[in-house]
């Protein structure tokens, strides 16, 4: 970056960043995350959104445990492999981080402090349009509404309302759809300046596929292989005894409880059937052997 005339320096906007927030694309770049799939309709969606001149943020809503915060680095695997149109080229999937922002401050007035530099001079930079976007991701953006009174946070949003308007800031924020009428529904100003993607929870198959994508970063930390009948076994049993929570979460959970009770074992070669009958029945509050 260069300062031109911004009124947030480069020192100080990148300190700040990196102090408070999380880089998901240079954090993908550095192989910290499994590949995201199953959700090429829902980014492209979002893709779209954030092409847009004006209104481009979005909404990601749905329950929790189907993969919303994935979005973010599905978003940020995109644009690493360079395979987003030319306007999201090089952009940075930046997590404003609230816990972080907010962690040892001592009033209302220095939380906003660390946050208003880095909101200014993220949209300073985005508005000049010399540099690839900085795309900001915000989970449980509820909290940050002022109706949610139980939230140190509560009525931050209102700090974005003018950046939002004009474009400047691109924005994905992540809740539930309970969440959302709850809280953010209630401030119509800040609502109609998001376009709203509803994830639904993935099918047995979808789920299937995905852990199935996800595998070899498994097999390769474990130093075991993991077939896909075992893969399709975890997801069928997840499904079936655990019923209180959602695909994918639960079954990515599963498979890593599976193969960490593998190793406790001193398995080496393949991921076993009973290490996945305890891990899914210890998550489902049963005996391994109803399974």
């Amino acid at each position: 970056m260069t300062s031109l005339s911004f009124h947030v320096s480069d020192d100080t906007l990148n300190d700040l960043i990196h102090r408070y927030t999380r880089d998901f694309t240079a954090q993908d770049l550095a192989g910290k995350f499994d590949p995201i799939t199953g959700r090429d309709k829902e980014l492209e969606h979002l893709t779209l959104v954030l092409l847009q001149r004006l209104r481009k943020n979005v909404m990601l809503l749905g329950p929790a445990g189907v993969g919303k915060t994935a979005l973010f680095i599905g978003l940020a695997q995109l644009i690493n492999a360079n395979k987003v149109p030319k306007l999201l080229q090089g952009a940075r999937v930046i997590e404003l981080e609230m816990s972080m922002i907010g962690a040892g401050s001592s009033s209302r007035a220095e939380l906003e402090g660390r946050l208003i530099p880095i909101i200014k001079g993220v949209a300073e930079r985005n508005a000049c349009g010399l540099f690839p976007p900085i795309i900001f991701c915000i989970d449980e953006i509820h909290q940050l509404m002022i109706s949610f009174k139980t939230s140190s946070y509560s009525g931050i949003a209102d700090l974005l309302k003018p950046f939002l308007t004009n474009g400047d800031l691109l924005v994905i924020g992540a809740t539930t759809r309970e969440e959302y009428d709850d809280y953010v529904k209630l401030e119509p100003a800040i609502d109609r300046r998001f376009q709203k993607i509803d994830l639904d929870v993935p099918s047995v198959e979808m789920t299937i596929t995905i852990l199935q994508n996800m595998k070899k970063n498994f097999e390769d930390h474990y130093g075991f292989g993991i077939s896909d009948r075992a893969i399709k076994r975890i997801v069928v049993l997840t499904d079936r005894y655990i019923r209180n929570r959602n695909n994918p979460d639960k079954s990515i959970i599963c498979l890593d409880q599976a193969c960490a009770h593998a190793t406790m074992k001193g398995v080496t070669t393949e991921l076993d059937d009973e290490s996945i009958s305890i891990a899914i029945a210890g998550e489902a509050g049963i005996s391994h052997m109803a399974i």
